[in-house]
């Protein structure tokens, strides 16, 4: 029988896993995907002209979300322990919950990125945000038996 938040870092593990191959999209197919994704029409030149720069943070990008999706299945049982999961998974989710409702600060940085490219990632990350940190809490109430996690019990 399933914990409860097994489900929900399961979740979590498959949309941050699919986000990963959207992103290894990009790198494969290039300009086109770039510029469907909205990642702005600077990222979509340099990807055509074979520019390093693109593919680059591209795949740290890919790599993140993949070590972020191992996290969610080893918090949900399904891999070994990962060293540090709790504090990872913490700090997974808020850096998704943060990036969810950054965007407004962040858009003027990247101002190549379209309006749609701004909402729809920022939503997602809202998601992602929300299935880590609820997944996270009720893994941690499961395991610990009280109602909160408690200093005590974070390892």
């Amino acid at each position: 029988m399933r914990q409860p938040g097994q489900n929900l870092l399961i979740a979590a593990a498959f949309f941050t896993a699919l986000a990963a191959l959207a992103h290894i999209g990009c790198i494969v197919f290039g300009a086109e995907w770039y510029r469907f994704f909205g990642a702005g029409e600077e990222m979509a030149r340099m990807a055509e002209a074979g520019h390093w720069y693109p593919a680059a943070v591209t795949a740290a990008i890919v790599a993140l979300l993949l070590i972020w999706s191992l996290y969610a299945l080893s918090g949900a049982g399904v891999i070994r322990r990962l060293p540090f999961l709790r504090l990872a998974l913490c700090l997974i989710a808020a850096i998704f919950l943060v990036r969810g409702v950054a965007f407004v600060g962040l858009m003027p940085a990247f101002p190549e990125n379209s309006l749609t490219f701004w909402l729809v990632s920022s939503s997602i990350c809202l998601v992602l945000g929300a299935l880590y940190a609820f997944g996270t809490y009720h893994k941690w109430t499961a395991l610990s038996g009280n109602s909160a996690p408690t200093p005590k019990n974070l390892n």
